[in-house]
């Protein structure tokens, strides 16, 4: 078996099993997500980690640095392979979608909560200018209502001059930068924290089905 079909059927493995709406050919259990090229190769890495330590713990933060450093420096030819890998279980996804119905009986759409872990999205330059401002017009008019400071702020920015707005949008670029850095450290993170925990059920339902 060639490694490209070891890592399908092992993604296979740790899929959900269907469940058939009366031998309708649907199914009521959502398939599992893609799994991008990126997905792939952290896990590769993790694997290889393993091997070579065996009894060493993975620090999560360290190991998706190392991963995202070295996916930067990569080939195209280097990453093909785990992008034919995500192309595959592109299609697999696309299959099991086409007999997918969702039960909505008596089911109400969870609110996600948000991971308190995740990097803080960036400010706009009118956002910025906002924060700089609304203090002082707070102090000055302590009884106008949020709405109407929102109107005064939106109207100042309105007016004020190109060069003062240009410092706004210099500032956001710099936030956004900060966050683009930090976004993708932490779903390298999530990413590999996931294929951690997905590992370790895989190893528990090995062992059960050994005992």
């Amino acid at each position: 078996m060639s490694y490209e079909d070891a890592q399908v059927k092992r993604v296979k493995k740790k899929m959900p099993r269907a469940v058939k709406n009366g031998g309708s050919g649907t199914s009521s259990a959502k398939p599992r997500g893609k799994v991008s090229a990126y997905a792939y190769f952290v896990s590769t890495c993790r694997d290889e980690h393993k091997k070579k330590h065996p009894n060493e713990s993975v620090v999560f933060a360290e190991f998706s640095r190392k991963c995202a450093d070295r996916w930067r420096t990569m080939t195209d030819k280097e990453k093909k392979r785990f992008q034919e890998l995500a192309l595959a279980d592109k299609k697999r996804f696309e299959k099991e979608m086409e007999g997918y119905v969702p039960d909505t009986k008596g089911k109400k759409k969870a609110k996600k909560e948000k991971d308190p872990n995740a990097p803080k999205r960036p400010l706009t330059a009118f956002f910025l200018f906002c924060n700089d401002r609304r203090p002082a017009i707070k102090a000055k008019n302590p009884d106008l209502r949020i709405g109407d400071v929102a109107k005064e702020l939106g109207k100042m920015w309105a007016e004020l001059a190109q060069d003062a707005k240009s410092k706004y949008e210099a500032k956001a670029k710099t936030d956004k930068a900060r966050y683009d850095q930090l976004l993708a450290d932490y779903q390298s993170e999530t990413a590999a924290a996931a294929q951690a925990h997905d590992d370790d059920d895989e190893e528990e339902e090995d062992e059960d089905s050994d005992d």
